[in-house]
């Protein structure tokens, strides 16, 4: 019996099991019907000139958070691998920033030595920190714990943020996003660590030219942001030993999820973290 029979037979012996992919059927349809309608009232109205702006609005919207991303994500379940790569991934699929760090240590000694160190865990996304990064960033207002889009490793979204913002201004900022390791997950080369991490600096705001939306723009040279992590660990004396591993990925340039270029040595730092002398 073919692997789908005995699906379909599943489905008629509990049939309660149906509610789950009828109802994303169904909210797909729905969602599909809404932006089509969108579509059309804004085309018309752009042929014909009337409400100009709230017309361009609605298809950029429509195109960027809601088109364009679920495109992505249909291409990306095609073409990446579904293993660790080295790099983290957006909601969407796309590739996004280089996985180049590496800890060890229980999650309270990596907070504890963040805050040592002088970053800021970032606020979850919610409603009100979107709309307030988005208000203290059209003012120029500090935001020192603004919150990081999710991007995912091993599958999932980023279990801590930390960042340093500069200048008191939230479009421009250090941050960096860290993974649990499971105890039986190993990097490649067999080392043993309990977080990876992907730092980066975001230096200006913009759109993404891949799904058009709203996003941090980040300085290309990922390698020195890293650099800067670690040494600001190292000044706060909560690193026991650092590791530098040459040449554990190719040295390459690319884009992330947001299309902004970078590039990287392709180099692995392995950081032992250790309590230090304050708690």
């Amino acid at each position: 019996m073919s692997d789908f029979i005995k699906v379909a037979m599943a489905y008629v012996r509990q049939p309660w099991r149906l509610v789950v992919p009828l109802k994303r059927v169904a909210l797909f349809l729905l969602l599909l019907g809404v932006a089509f309608t969108a579509y059309y009232w804004s085309v018309k109205n752009l042929r014909f000139g009337d409400h100009l702006i709230i017309s361009l609005l609605i298809v950029w919207v429509a195109t960027a958070y809601y088109l364009l991303p679920r495109v992505h994500r249909f291409l990306s379940n095609i073409y990446l691998p579904n293993y660790f790569i080295g790099r983290a991934r957006t909601a969407d699929g796309l590739l996004a920033d280089p996985v180049n760090l590496s800890l060890r240590g229980s999650k309270k000694q990596l907070v504890e030595a963040m805050h040592k160190a002088g970053w800021q865990e970032a606020d979850p996304i919610t409603f009100k920190s979107a709309w307030r990064i988005i208000t203290a960033t059209l003012r120029r207002q500090s935001y020192p714990s603004a919150p990081v889009n999710d991007l995912f490793v091993f599958g999932k979204k980023q279990d801590l943020a930390f960042q340093k913002e500069v200048d008191g201004n939230p479009a421009k900022r250090h941050h960096v996003r860290f993974w649990k390791v499971e105890k039986d997950v190993y990097l490649p080369g067999g080392y043993d660590v309990d977080w990876v991490a992907a730092a980066t600096y975001d230096d200006s705001v913009g759109f993404s030219i891949f799904t058009l939306q709203i996003t941090h723009s980040i300085d290309g040279d990922v390698d020195a942001e890293r650099d800067f992590l670690v040494d600001t660990l190292k000044k706060a004396r909560r690193t026991k030993t650092i590791q530098r591993i040459e040449y554990f990925f190719p040295e390459y340039t690319h884009r992330n999820g947001g299309g902004h270029s970078y590039f990287t040595d392709g180099s692995m730092v392995i950081a032992d973290l250790k309590k230090g002398w304050f708690k």
